[in-house]
């Protein structure tokens, strides 16, 4: 039953950050779409209803104890493997990637659901497997091997940005369980082969996308078009930017993908560095409270579910951030909170549900 003592301990604080968030993101995608003719419902009202369903997911999380997810983790594991497996199979092909099943109703992409998965059972395991002295290459096999299955079933669809995303929130998890010195450069030098050999594992157009972001200019009007007008688009901003629904890159259609892997593009433009700068603040405030909450937690698992709920949070928004703006290459990863889809928005929210739930039974043992 619900305790109802927690709800003296509900988190406000973070709740109010992601609405905030959310509201300023939603803003920009009016702006960003306004000018679109369409006979369907408006992007924007799309992600409000998508924000809606979200924050029902996690409010309603919060009503049974992130403790029972212990006992489920590689459950929901196993069946979300096979969900990821079903895609490579029966999965719905879109752009040129099959990464969705078609429920009818809505469209399930289960690489998305997987980011919280991995992070469910990787808490786990390092809850129950701890070591002052940190742990050994033999003790890190299973968790690699936890992650590296769905990693390559998801670059198998192929879907290279959400891949590394799941590689990016289990490493961030493995160095805070703690290695020992010795592996960590072997595996710095294992890392750094696996990463000059998978060059020859990429797509064509995957290489493609790494030459581009080394050199835009060589294709102007082709490959490098996206990120060219988005670095005029955030540049142009200036200090304060030209104003709500002015941004010329963004309401005469220069920018591509405004509402998606861009949308940041349209808001640096329209609100300039000034609002940008208060953008990325709070930003970095959801990332400190995550971890504050990380730091509270009444036991280890519930620390290692933070832990991982903010590396997701984190890599999102600096993978995206650096796409926008030149300093990495454009693999299709979305703001949170900000960028259009509803995928992403539930993740996010599934994200903020379990570090509400960490916070407010940070006082219960």
């Amino acid at each position: 039953m619900f305790d109802r003592r927690l709800l003296f301990n509900f988190d406000w604080t973070l709740l109010l950050t992601v609405l905030a968030l959310a509201a300023i993101g939603i803003a920009s995608l009016y702006s960003a779409t306004s000018g679109w003719e369409t006979t369907s419902t408006p992007i924007y009202l799309k992600q409000l209803s998508w924000l809606g369903i979200g924050l029902l997911i996690a409010l309603g999380m919060c009503c049974f104890d992130y403790r029972h997810l212990e006992h489920m983790g590689f459950n929901l594991y196993l069946a979300n493997l096979l969900l990821l497996a079903a895609v490579l199979v029966v999965g719905k092909t879109s752009m040129g990637a099959t990464r969705w099943l078609d429920f009818g109703v809505f469209n399930l992409q289960p690489s998305e659901v997987m980011k919280i998965v991995i992070i469910i059972t990787l808490a786990r395991y390092f809850s129950e497997h701890g070591h002052l002295q940190g742990h050994t290459l033999r003790e890190l096999v299973r968790p690699f091997a936890l992650v590296a299955v769905p990693v390559v079933l998801t670059m198998k669809q192929p879907d290279l940005g959400t891949a590394l995303l799941i590689l990016f929130i289990a490493v961030v998890m493995i160095l805070f369980a703690g290695i020992r010195r010795s592996t960590l450069t072997v595996l710095g030098v294992l890392g750094t082969l696996a990463a000059g050999g998978g060059w020859f594992l990429l797509r064509d157009y995957q290489k493609q996308r790494i030459l581009t972001f080394l050199n835009p200019e060589n294709d102007p009007l082709g490959s490098g078009y996206h990120i060219i007008q988005s670095k005029i688009a955030v540049g142009s901003g200036g200090l304060f930017g030209k104003g709500y629904m002015q941004g010329t890159q963004s309401q005469l259609s220069f920018l591509p993908e405004r509402h998606t892997d861009f949308a940041f593009s349209v808001f640096a433009e329209e609100w300039g560095f000034v609002g940008s700068f208060f953008l990325l603040m709070l930003y970095l405030f959801l990332i400190v409270w995550g971890i504050y909450i990380a730091r509270c937690a009444a036991d280890r698992f519930g620390t290692f579910l933070a832990v991982g709920v903010v590396a997701m949070l984190f890599w999102h928004i600096v993978v995206n951030l650096g796409m926008v703006i030149g300093l990495l290459p454009v693999v299709g990863v979305p703001l949170p909170l900000f960028s259009y889809g509803g995928t992403s928005m539930v993740t996010t929210m599934i994200g903020t549900g379990l570090l509400l739930n960490v916070s407010m039974r940070r006082f219960m043992f």
